[in-house]
């Protein structure tokens, strides 16, 4: 009798953390999908068979005149970016502020360097969509923060015809990204329909590794002193 209430007892412990574990990735959202799926809080998407994770979504629009239309979240896709060792985010829409407007799109996240790994640089890209003869002006800024601390680590800018930018840095576990999309309509308006956003990490070396390492270095430096006394 005692060893059946065992089993069951160990049986639901078992679902429990299976339940857990289910619970733990309900808030993590399939790619690709529209902007307005990853903004509820505890939201996220993971890219990569090394995954990054892109959390705390947020999203506002400015526009001048007040009444002009703006592109809300639903309307803005979001899927994996890959290029070379760069991964990350791409943002499509059509963002465009009509002539004679101005719109101030902003979206922020944040996003985490696979376990085990830092992240050490950023690539900011963008393709845009402005008639020919306008006078329409687009530029995207971003700046990156270490989301540990909120020191702000460095910031990347694009602007037409410029439709790339990078930036490296010192390894960070996860950066805080603050995007500032600014369409100047000019005389036939200005958008851009693509942002690309990629990041690259290194691994962290292990503490044996460096262990070992050190281990090397002193052995290389004993032998250094010991030709320099044989052959003094």
């Amino acid at each position: 009798m005692k060893r059946r209430s065992l089993f069951f007892t160990l049986a639901a412990g078992l679902l429990a953390l299976s339940l857990g574990g289910i619970e733990t990735r309900a808030g993590t959202i399939p790619l690709p999908t529209t902007l307005d799926q990853l903004l509820p809080a505890g939201n996220d998407a993971v890219v990569g068979p090394e995954p990054y994770t892109f959390s705390s979504f947020k999203f506002s629009s400015s526009p001048i005149p007040p009444t002009t239309p703006v592109l809300g979240a639903s309307g803005i896709t979001v899927d994996e970016f890959h290029a070379g060792i760069e991964n990350g985010l791409v943002f499509s829409g059509a963002l465009f502020a009509p002539a004679g407007t101005i719109i101030d799109y902003k979206i922020s996240y944040v996003v985490t360097a696979p376990t085990g790994s830092l992240l050490y640089d950023a690539l900011l890209g963008g393709t845009y969509n402005i008639p020919k003869g306008s006078t329409g002006t687009v530029s995207v800024g971003e700046s990156l923060f270490n989301n540990a601390t909120g020191v702000g680590i460095k910031s990347l800018s694009i602007n037409n015809p410029v439709f790339s930018d990078t930036t490296s840095f010192a390894g960070v576990t996860s950066i805080l990204v603050q995007k500032d999309i600014l369409l100047n309509g000019g005389s036939l308006g200005a958008g851009i329909s693509i942002i690309d956003q990629g990041f690259s990490s290194a691994a962290v070396p292990e503490p044996a590794s460096l262990a070992l390492l050190g281990i090397g270095l002193s052995g290389l430096f004993t032998i250094r002193r010991f030709l320099k006394r044989a052959f003094a």
